[in-house]
């Protein structure tokens, strides 16, 4: 099986390992996000080295002892082993590993913990006694996340002994995509949207059949592989799932500020409600955002829920569970997601993807100056009486910026001044689009109507100042799903250059492109 992405995790692991002298490791991530996958990778690169990777079960210390003694005389070659307590192996371990290295993983760490008292201790005794004479390598991996980050803070008796620890977090579009590259761009936006950055969801796509039999087979139909993924998750982590089902329902279904999903979900009060998205924001499934310009501003601060399959389950499948049972599969889909989700759900999922693409040009050093925040900019104009915002705008030491998104060259930046707002007639629209050239205040006040005939040739001609009519470039780009992809050249010809920019040519010259850029 082919290992895809990860190369900045894998290349942190593979040094610290490599290290000569005893090092300790802490990787942890929500379920399914591939830990144990980078751990098996990293440890098939590390030469003469003896690897003991144990899988920790939630039974009793004495059969997780018995479990890892035969793991451990298996990798060293020893006769069957035996020991009183965890202790005893960790200690014959480390003088194992005195004239060797040896890398033990602890996988699902929790579970151990939880059967063998004072495990974090014993660990601690014996990592400080051993630190300058054995070659032990320690690797902790655990799903529960609250508990695996305690583990490194102050109170904890491994407090200083961690010398990499690593939170693995869901791929972005880019690596994600890389799981089915047999797909087109538009057919990848659609599968990320849904499956999102998981490794172990997009391994389940099947590349011979269509986005829509996929997501049918894998997510909504009755008995499908994931269709429990969601609540089982949720299960294991919250304790009030009534609660969470609510507050789920209502963000799903674009209810974001506090009011509104406290109205929607007829949760019983709002410290409930409080203790459910505090919850959710620690698992890093819903996200408390505030636009960029004003981050204080609790009214225009709202909840989003950031992982893909998650919205995508309490959107279509928690909210139509009755209709789902009684209906053919397809039938349900048609019914009940195919509509909604080309015009509003993968909409919202592409701006998303432009923003990873941000972050990952600023992260490389190809944005300067290098921003750092990115988010929603909120706007009034008072003379006009009216409001909107902007999706993807970056905030650096200068000022705002704004990005231009096209078919013919990469996304550029346009930046005004932080004691400046932009004003448009527009409501609605995405971002702004410009050049590289710097904006006149006098300028932003010039508001122009754009036409229904306005097109991308006349666009890119118009003085790029002219804010109102740039961003309605960008307001296709996202909106344009909306009057379907085919219509969409632009924004096909940008996702194209995001995926790769020979794509983007090739699609531009075919006669797919030709046939669907004069319908634009």
């Amino acid at each position: 099986m082919e290992f895809i992405g990860r190369e900045l995790e894998l290349a942190r692991i593979k040094k610290t390992l490599n290290a000569p002298e005893q090092r300790n490791v802490l990787i942890y991530g929500r379920r399914r996000v591939g830990k144990s996958e980078l751990i098996k990778q990293a440890l098939t690169d590390l030469s003469d080295v003896a690897t003991i990777y144990y899988e920790c079960r939630q039974t009793s210390e004495a059969d997780n002892l018995e479990s890892l003694s035969a793991l451990a005389a298996e990798a060293l070659s020893f006769p069957p082993l035996a020991f009183t307590g965890i202790r005893e192996l960790i200690e014959f371990l480390f003088a194992q590993a005195k004239d060797k290295n040896i890398t033990l993983v602890l996988d699902e760490y929790p579970y151990l913990r939880d059967a063998v008292k004072g495990l974090d201790s014993i660990l601690q005794t014996s990592i400080d006694a051993h630190r300058e004479d054995s070659r032990l390598n320690i690797v902790l991996c655990g799903s529960y996340v609250e508990i695996m980050k305690s583990l490194i803070e102050h109170e904890s008796p491994l407090y200083g002994r961690i010398d990499l620890a690593l939170e693995l977090k869901p791929m972005d579009y880019f690596d994600a995509a890389k799981f089915y590259p047999a797909f087109s761009p538009e057919d990848k936006v659609r599968l990320y949207s849904v499956f999102g950055g998981i490794p172990f969801y997009n391994r389940l796509i099947d590349q011979s059949q269509s986005v829509r039999d996929n997501i049918i087979e894998l997510v909504t139909e009755p008995g499908a592989r994931l269709e429990s993924e969601v609540p089982s998750y949720l299960n294991a982590e919250i304790s009030k799932m009534t609660n969470a089902n609510e507050v789920f329902g209502a963000l799903a279904q674009g209810y974001s500020r506090w009011g509104d999903v406290l109205a929607q979900s007829h949760v019983s009060s709002g410290p409930a409600m409080a203790d459910v998205l505090d919850k959710l924001m620690s698992l890093e499934i819903v996200q408390k955002r505030a636009p960029i310009n004003d981050p204080t501003n609790k009214r225009k601060s709202g909840y989003f829920v950031v992982d893909p399959l998650s919205l995508f389950y309490y959107r279509y499948v928690f909210r139509n569970a009755s209709a789902r049972q009684l209906l053919d599969p397809e039938v349900f889909y048609d019914r009940h997601v195919s509509q909604d989700f080309e015009e509003n759900y993968t909409p919202h999922m592409f701006e998303e993807i432009c923003r990873q693409y941000l972050v990952q040009q600023n992260r490389t050093g190809k944005i300067e100056p290098a921003f750092d925040a990115i988010g929603k900019y909120w706007y009034d104009d008072p003379a006009n009486k009216t409001s909107g915002e902007f999706d993807v705008v970056t905030q650096d030491p200068e000022g705002y910026a704004s990005t231009k998104q096209s078919s013919a060259n990469p996304p550029s930046r346009k930046k005004w001044s932080t004691r400046k707002s932009p004003k448009s007639r527009q409501r609605g629209s995405s971002a702004i689009v410009t050049d590289s050239s710097p904006v006149r205040a006098s300028k932003l006040t010039k508001a122009i109507e754009p036409s229904s005939s306005t097109c991308r040739r006349c666009l890119n001609r118009t003085d790029p100042t002219r804010i109102p009519s740039i961003h309605y470039l960008i307001e296709r780009l996202f909106d344009g799903f909306r009057v379907g992809w085919n219509r969409l050249w632009a924004g096909l010809c940008y996702l194209d250059y995001l995926y790769d920019l020979n794509a983007a040519k090739e699609h531009r010259e075919s006669e797919y492109g030709k046939k669907h850029r004069k319908l634009w």
